[in-house]
């Protein structure tokens, strides 16, 4: 049975807020193993010596391949696609026509007219549906992940290798110097007598690759890597460590899609688009109108991704938008005591705060808090989680101007008022957690000041 369409969703619902509250779309899974150690150990892996991550199974691939291929995408992104060769990588973000953001994914140039777009459904989904409906001359297969995927593995293995002795772990096992690889570009390896592509990347601040190739080749690789991490400090990581990873980087995974604008095109997109891929809003931030909730690609950081040498869609409202951007994307340092004074109000009479699990803390695809200052709200707090190498709790949240310095005081409200129907959402009581801002990416502060302190 087909499911059913977003906008007859909404039609039945009667308004978008009610909708995507109650949805039961949980936050964005990773079914992987949890943890091989511990997620403190897994965490402090990165940081100290290597880690390895295994993305195989978390990731939904949308390979495009034809001569449109290129204009396709130049025409839905943000990006600039000028020297965009076989062999790099981008940030592929794409809007809505009122420049609101429908997601963003990783975008890698693999050959002359075959690309492959990586990541959250969200801008898969936007790009499928221009594919159908338009007039390019392009293919396009997707390989959903691991936890949706009708039968069979991956097409695609995809190891992530990062930390401080990445580097060397890499030269053992290849039997060579590491190449000489710029940033978002890709190199290829021979490993285990395999043709493994890498793509020169940086999680959380530390250099290292991502390694990918075709599956059946992925437990020799796997293998291997192993072997010689044994040298390296190489420490396997799970689904709770490597979910915060974006924490001390900046990359917030899952901003609120913009599904629904009056525009004619977005129009058609509901019709198109099943609810059953459409995420859940969960957090503070409540607001009847749907466009309160929505981001910008300015507000989470890609200002520098927006270019405006060529034609896209939500060309025009972002170079109005570019003018003046309203917000800024911070981290937020939260307040220890009122967390744990939070976590406390489990083993008191209740109801108590909402449940703060941890490592990572959303309980909807797309999270969104309110940020206060002086009782009025100056922004939202978005992906949040605690990070064992700083032992604190932080969130990733976009603020106006004005309160973005470094070390501004604001406030989180942390938990629902109403409670949605959403089924991670207990019965519990809203509070108010005192945070200080810090800077994106938070690694680097960390190091040099948050620790010292």
């Amino acid at each position: 049975m087909a499911s059913e369409s977003l906008a007859d969703a909404l039609a039945r619902a009667g308004s978008p807020v009610r909708l995507m509250r109650d949805l039961a779309s949980p936050p964005s899974t990773f079914p992987v193993r949890p943890e091989f150690t511990n997620w403190r150990t897994e965490q402090r892996a990165w940081v100290q010596t290597c880690a390895l991550l295994d993305q195989s199974h978390h990731m939904t691939d949308l390979f495009i391949e034809g001569p449109d291929a290129l204009r396709l995408l130049s025409g839905l992104a943000v990006n600039t696609f000028a020297g965009f060769g076989v062999g790099r990588a981008k940030q592929f973000v794409a809007v809505d026509p009122e420049g609101h953001l429908i997601g963003d994914a990783i975008l890698f140039h693999l050959e002359e007219e075959l690309f492959d777009l990586v990541g959250h459904p969200m801008v898969l989904d936007w790009v499928t549906f221009h594919v159908e409906r338009g007039d390019h001359e392009v293919t396009v297969e997707r390989d959903d992940n691991s936890a949706v995927r009708a039968s069979g593995p991956p097409r695609l293995y995809r190891y992530e290798l990062q930390g401080p002795t990445a580097a060397a772990l890499i030269e053992q096992v290849t039997g060579a110097p590491l190449p000489e690889v710029r940033f978002f570009h890709m190199t290829e390896f021979p490993i285990a007598g395999r043709r493994v592509r890498g793509l020169r990347h940086g999680m959380a601040g530390q250099p290292g690759f991502e390694l990918f190739g075709p599956w059946e080749d992925g437990e020799a690789v796997l293998e291997a890597l192993l072997t010689a991490g044994a040298d390296h400090g190489l420490v396997r990581v799970g689904a709770k460590a490597y979910s915060t990873a974006n924490l001390e980087s900046g990359w917030v995974p899952a901003p609120m899609t913009a599904l629904f604008s009056d525009h004619p095109l977005m129009q058609e997109y509901r019709a198109w688009l099943p609810v059953s891929k459409v995420g859940s809003i969960g957090g503070s931030h409540h607001s009847a109108d749907i466009r309160d909730h929505y981001l910008t690609p300015f507000d989470v950081g890609y200002g520098k991704n927006v270019r405006f040498d060529h034609e896209f869609i939500g060309r025009e409202a972002l170079e109005r938008l570019a003018e003046a951007p309203p917000r800024t994307k911070v981290t937020l340092v939260w307040n220890a005591d009122d967390v744990a004074a939070a976590i406390g109000s489990l083993f008191r009479p209740g109801p108590g705060a909402k449940y703060i699990e941890m490592p990572k803390a959303r309980y909807a695809t797309h999270h969104e808090d309110q940020v206060l200052v002086d009782g009025r709200q100056v922004g939202i707090s978005l992906d949040c989680g605690y990070l064992a190498n700083e032992r604190a709790m932080v969130s990733l949240a976009t603020l106006e101007n004005e309160f973005a310095a470094p070390g501004t005081e604001v406030t989180v409200v942390w938990g629902e008022d109403p409670v949605s129907a959403k089924p991670a959402v207990e019965q519990h009581v809203q509070v108010r957690i005192r945070a200080t801002v810090a800077p994106v990416p938070f690694v680097d502060f960390a190091r040099e000041g948050y620790r010292a302190r």
